[in-house]
């Protein structure tokens, strides 16, 4: 929920910086969608979404237009619904450069092509739903790592497995295995008191952990170019890098 909140204040950041008035051509295919969202038509909402549709950690991501239709109600609540429906195209709906299409403050974003790519809400069913599957994945992870507030991310480079868990109160902890290792084993490191920086307006960001000398910082990269991985792991001694590796991101 923290990112879907920060990229809502991203969105009012960018909206009172370079949000532009909707193109006629734009507006077009916004008002198809408001419509298709407002006579409930699942399969046309469907085929306006890019995918996959990521919803907020541990909630798996929507993979395909079947997976929504069988899931559209628990993301298209009534409020999310009356939000969509009541909006104008013309006033409610606009273009923030090559970021996209953006609803209010970042509701939804849709590219120019007319294709869904973020919903930054949250109805309720999804909420419970979080919170069983977080109690579900503690108990499947080694208890030195089972007390945490939210799962943040998991990182695999060519070596190691890296858990990232949200403790709360801006504190953030970090727990490595080697690769061929489970989660249900001891880590062979573990780094508490770390910290979430955003980087830019596009929604990459990194993580700092510190221990001793060291530094270790992941990097997770949300906008980056076609051939980049969407995750670093690098590890700093005094201030001098000793490992870069590029990491993919585990899928839900």
């Amino acid at each position: 929920m923290k990112k879907l909140l920060c990229i809502l204040l991203m969105g009012i950041t960018i909206q009172n910086m370079s949000g532009q008035d909707l193109k006629p051509e734009y507006q077009k295919f916004v008002k198809n969608f408001i419509d298709n969202v407002k006579n409930d038509n699942r399969e046309a909402v469907a085929e306006a979404i890019k995918y996959p549709l990521r919803r907020d950690n541990p909630i798996p991501s929507v993979k395909n237009k079947a997976e929504l239709v069988k899931r559209y109600a628990e993301i298209f609540d009534a409020k999310l619904k009356a939000e969509i429906s009541k909006s104008d195209p013309a006033k409610n709906w606009s273009e923030v450069g090559w970021r996209g299409i953006m609803l209010n403050q970042g509701t939804l974003w849709m590219d120019t092509d007319g294709k869904v790519f973020s919903i930054n809400y949250q109805s309720e069913v999804e909420s419970v739903l979080k919170n069983r599957l977080i109690a579900s994945e503690k108990n499947k992870l080694h208890p030195s790592i089972a007390k945490f507030k939210a799962p943040e991310i998991i990182l695999e480079t060519s070596k190691f497995r890296v858990r990232i868990d949200d403790l709360g109160n801006d504190n953030y902890r970090y727990a490595s295995w080697s690769i061929n290792q489970l989660m249900s084993e001891k880590p062979d490191l573990i780094i508490t008191n770390g910290k979430w920086f955003q980087d830019g307006t596009g929604g990459n960001h990194h993580y700092d952990f510190k221990k001793g000398n060291y530094l270790y910082q992941c990097y997770i990269s949300v906008l980056g170019t076609k051939d980049s991985a969407p995750a670093n792991l690098t590890i700093y001694q005094n201030g001098k890098e000793i490992l870069n590796q590029d990491a993919q991101i585990v899928p839900r």
